[in-house]
């Protein structure tokens, strides 16, 4: 018999396992357009499990209301409502981080991370599950971009977080800055993780038949 979710479980699911970036490839546009530095990735990510949660917590409430028929409307409304709040907290307490990220914030409101959480988990799962679903995707979102940001902001111009952390002799890889460079960082990436996730995979199983 197949063991129930639990909020811990469903966490773990979208921090680690389908996690959006590395596992689903959700999320393209900004993961490659706003991590050269690690400010962005860190404020990007963190305002998409903000709406994460808050639209899951709400759609998975009003799943019962929503008629089958118009819930990708519905979904939009949500979705664009608290995309609007974030935008205007950003704006009014954070004004450099909001004009870094520019427009990507305002078009959170059709990232596919939100409608795929929204479609295939918070409109048919208790609002507790769907919490934990949008915690774990976002937090995973938030660590996949940020690390991505972090390396390239090193690679690209010897700081991290906007501090400098390399020798003034140092020469910048300017190329890590510009997208070939985040096409290349995502790419090894992606190899790296491939890599641990079949190590991880084919250890279960040895310890499964032992």
């Amino acid at each position: 018999m197949p063991k129930k979710p639990n909020f811990f479980s469903v966490f773990l699911n979208g921090l680690i396992w389908e996690n959006p970036t590395f596992s689903l490839m959700l999320g393209m546009c900004p993961t490659l357009a706003i991590t050269i530095a690690g400010s962005n990735g860190l404020g990007m990510g963190l305002a998409t499990t903000a709406v994460l949660v808050c639209s899951n917590l709400l759609i998975s409430i009003l799943r019962n209301v929503i008629p089958e028929k118009v819930r990708i409307p519905a979904f939009i409304v949500v979705i664009a409502s608290f995309v609007t709040i974030i935008d205007l907290v950003l704006k009014a307490f954070i004004p450099a981080l909001s004009e870094s990220l520019g427009m990507y914030i305002p078009l959170i409101v059709v990232n596919c991370i939100i409608f795929a959480r929204a479609e295939s988990y918070a409109f048919k799962n208790p609002p507790i599950l769907s919490i934990a679903d949008g915690l774990g995707m976002g937090l995973g979102f938030t660590f996949a971009i940020t690390l991505l940001s972090v390396i390239r902001e090193v690679i690209g111009t010897g700081k991290i977080f906007g501090a400098a952390i390399m020798p003034a002799s140092y020469q910048p890889m300017a190329i890590m800055t510009q997208v070939p460079g985040g096409f290349v960082t995502l790419g090894i990436l992606l190899i790296l993780v491939n890599a641990l996730r079949s190590m991880a995979q084919k250890k279960s199983r040895k310890e499964a038949e032992a």
